[in-house]
């Protein structure tokens, strides 16, 4: 290689499936190394007198074959690959003659100048997958890699398909409302849409950052005519998505949780369009967090429960068991129910759960307006009329409340 080595490295892509790759070595490198070989369908075999325990367990699982001792001649027989990391200088060397008698490509982890091939630092986005070589400097290769695979994934790196793109709807869960809780999958759908249908909770600021050319539908404004809300925005879906194009229904939080994601995603179904789920960062969770307050904590709640409260306990629609969640002794998260929280805090009470138990209500959590009110459960309902809390917010009720970062 030495009278070689000022050319650069010719990239190629290796089609191993089915095909035998030699490991030698079960160290870190095979750790690192082994995963992407079993993705890519290579027939595995280490020869490694030891290995690291999540090696060890590949073999266990059957995802390679491993045979306990060191490297001996003629192991990288009918050989496609071989990656040669031993602690063993001599062994690396002979079997990386070895490999070069047989034409084998080889990667050396002791000394790149003396092998065939070289690793790139790679990762993969949706089918995509990037490989960077920078010669000696792996760090670079890395870093290069990592910004080119995240801008794919935020959408930040254009990438436009040019064959044909399956069309379709994707229920994105946009998270509580901070912009940058979104999944890097979220987020990436976005920048791909044709036209995007958003909720009023959605994560607002995402929508700045979309292409001139996407049609963006406040879905509060759809026409509904003699329609109910939800069948509108149902037909939306279906006839963009009819139309050809790339439909990206940005939701709040997660789809399924209290989105009725569902109700959309049955609708599609029905009409014979695929759908794609993306689950987003429920704000049960996510808001109270980011106000302090851990949903559960040892020693102190071991469960929590996550209501509506978009309708009053004694009203015949509600199918909340309020009593059994008054017996509760972990948290209690109430969404949507700001108009009907004395209400609700009344009930609670009525059925034994204790007036002190602390309460807190984050209004517009994660957010740059984000604000925390507490009170307990007896003050509840005038703390909010007082302090004029308005949704989105969310009510969390329990001794999590009052646990703080220091004792």
């Amino acid at each position: 290689m030495a009278e070689h080595a000022e050319h650069a490295a010719y990239p190629v892509g290796l089609r191993l499936s089915g095909r035998r790759v030699v490991v030698l070595g079960g160290g870190q490198v095979a750790q690192r190394r082994l995963p992407s070989l079993v993705a890519a369908g290579a027939d595995v075999l280490l020869v490694s007198p030891s290995a690291k325990p999540s090696v060890e367990a590949m073999a266990d699982t059957g995802e390679i074959r491993w045979e306990r001792r060191r490297y001996a001649p003629g192991d990288l027989a009918d050989a496609w690959y071989a990656l040669i990391s031993t602690d063993d200088p001599e062994a690396n060397a002979a079997a990386s003659q070895e490999a070069e008698d047989r034409r084998v490509w080889c990667v050396r982890s002791d000394d790149a100048e003396a092998a065939t091939a070289w690793t790139p630092a790679t990762g993969r986005s949706e089918g995509v997958t990037v490989a960077v070589l920078t010669g000696r400097d792996p760090r670079r290769s890395a870093a290069v890699r990592d910004a080119i695979v995240e801008g794919l994934r935020d959408g930040t790196l254009a990438a436009p398909h040019h064959r044909a793109r399956a069309t379709g709807v994707a229920l994105v869960g946009g998270g509580p409302g901070d912009p940058d809780l979104i999944t890097v999958r979220g987020r990436r759908l976005l920048a791909e849409a044709d036209v995007v249908i958003a909720d009023r909770l959605g994560p607002r600021d995402l929508l700045a950052e979309l292409p001139p050319h996407v049609e963006v539908i406040d879905a509060a404004k759809i026409p509904y005519g003699r329609f109910m809300a939800q069948e509108a925005i149902n037909n939306a879906l279906i006839e963009h998505a009819r139309a050809g194009k790339s439909v990206v229904r940005l939701k709040g939080g997660d789809p399924y949780v209290f989105g009725r994601g569902m109700e959309e995603l049955q609708a599609l179904a029905e009409a014979g369009i695929p759908c794609t789920v993306v689950p987003g960062i429920s704000s049960s969770i996510s808001v109270p967090s980011a106000a302090g307050i851990p949903v559960t904590h040892r020693g102190v709640a071991q469960e929590f429960t996550v209501v509506s409260g978009h309708v009053a306990p004694d009203d015949e629609r509600s199918t909340v068991d309020w009593s059994a969640l008054a017996r509760l002794r972990g948290t209690l998260v109430v969404l949507m129910g700001v108009e009907n929280s004395g209400a609700i805090a009344a009930t609670l009470i009525a059925h034994g759960r204790g007036a002190g138990t602390p309460v807190a209500v984050v209004q517009e959590g994660t957010t740059a307006a984000q604000r925390r009110v507490d009170a307990t459960l007896a003050t509840l309902g005038e703390t909010v009329r007082a302090e004029g809390i308005r949704p989105p917010a969310v009510i969390v009720i329990g001794d999590v409340v009052a646990v703080h970062p220091t004792p």
